[in-house]
């Protein structure tokens, strides 16, 4: 693990169109990048990428807004339940080749590129699939059914670092279904093809199957689009993982404000279940970070090495919002349980990612 000072390194260069900030840093952990939550990571283009929520505040606002089409205008005005909602517009994203050296894309996705969406974008997941990187993202905060347009959008890009633009034109999920707020959307590919969304809020979770372009809900073998599989103390936050045989479902649970806050587990051996409860494997280290949770996993690949890429509130920090993000190892024992997550301050260090062919 490395403990040297970090590097006081920062260059900002402009490349199509995108703002890119290289940094340098002695440790895995990112809160030094700023505030931000709900990171997924993935491996792209022979390098780790990170995707997260921007956990901006309105007393510190960290990005400015992009001019807004009359539809988002009037969005705008007629519903927001928290003031910094309003502030989150766009997403950016963090690329390294080992874990420790990160580049910061800035607004791969910004909703002047998705007519639709006004604010409260949230939680990104992506996907490399047909020569086409898609990234799903939740907008606008819809609280019930049919009140105006919002829910789980679908972007797509030539490149991971974006621009990503409205793939649909409209929101792929923009309603309810068994009583699950359309927001946290994880998309996850099976060994066989089969793409599968997981999602939901207030306290409800969902998994639909998607069509090979992505782009439509398809029912599954029994003929249902939208199969609840809620556990108990399911908050938000699912992620699915595959580890010999046996799936993984993971979320959060306890307030994601609040120092209850952490991530739960459950396996089967079906990715739409039925799940069995395995307990919970992150929580508040009094001594490290309060509130951890909205996960990711990270398999190396060709390896049998996984990391956990979640967002934390630091010790002294006030506010809901002043969340960063961190990585830690991700242990199984011999009978393929997650050992509990053990938080550090600094993260694994430099894993350097192998090209593979």
């Amino acid at each position: 693990m490395l403990r040297t000072c970090a590097l006081a390194v920062f260059v900002s260069l402009g490349i199509a169109g995108a703002t890119v900030s290289l940094h340098a840093q002695a440790t895995a952990n990112l809160s030094s990048q700023g505030y931000y939550a709900d990171p997924e990571v993935r491996v792209f283009d022979h390098q780790y990428w990170i995707y997260p929520t921007r956990s901006v505040s309105a007393d510190d606002p960290a990005i400015g807004q992009p001019t807004f089409n009359a539809q988002q205008a009037e969005l705008r005005k007629q519903h927001v339940i928290h003031e910094d909602y309003l502030l989150q517009t766009g997403l950016d994203a963090f690329s390294t080749p080992d874990l420790v050296h990160w580049t910061k894309h800035n607004s791969v996705l910004s909703v002047k590129n998705v007519a639709w969406a006004a604010y409260a974008i949230w939680a990104p997941s992506a996907i490399h699939l047909n020569g086409k990187y898609y990234l799903f993202f939740a907008a606008n905060d819809i609280q019930k059914t049919d009140t105006f347009d919002g829910g789980i959008g679908v972007a797509m890009s030539d490149k991971p670092g974006g621009p990503f633009v409205d793939a649909i034109g409209k929101p792929l999920i923009g309603n309810f279904q068994h009583g699950a707020q359309p927001i946290d959307p994880m998309v996850y590919q099976d060994d066989d093809g089969s793409i599968y969304l997981y999602y939901g809020g207030q306290g409800h979770c969902v998994v639909a199957k998607l069509s090979k372009d992505l782009k439509h809900v398809i029912p599954m073998p029994d003929g249902e689009f939208y199969k609840e599989i809620t556990p108990e103390h399911y908050v938000e936050g699912p992620f699915m993982i595959k580890r010999n045989g046996t799936y993984y479902f993971m979320w959060s649970e306890g307030d994601w404000g609040g120092s209850d806050y952490g991530v739960a587990y459950a396996k089967s051996n079906s990715p739409i279940g039925p799940f069995t409860p395995a307990g919970k494997i992150l929580q508040t280290d009094p001594a490290i970070a309060k509130g951890p949770g909205h996960h990711s996993v990270l398999h190396i690949p060709n390896s049998d090495d996984w990391y956990i890429v979640y967002h934390r509130h630091p010790l002294d920090s006030t506010g809901i919002s002043k969340r960063v993000i961190a990585i830690d190892k991700m242990v199984f024992d011999k009978d393929g349980n997650i050992e509990p997550i053990v938080m550090t301050k600094d993260g694994p260090g430099i894993r350097i990612l192998t090209k593979t062919r």
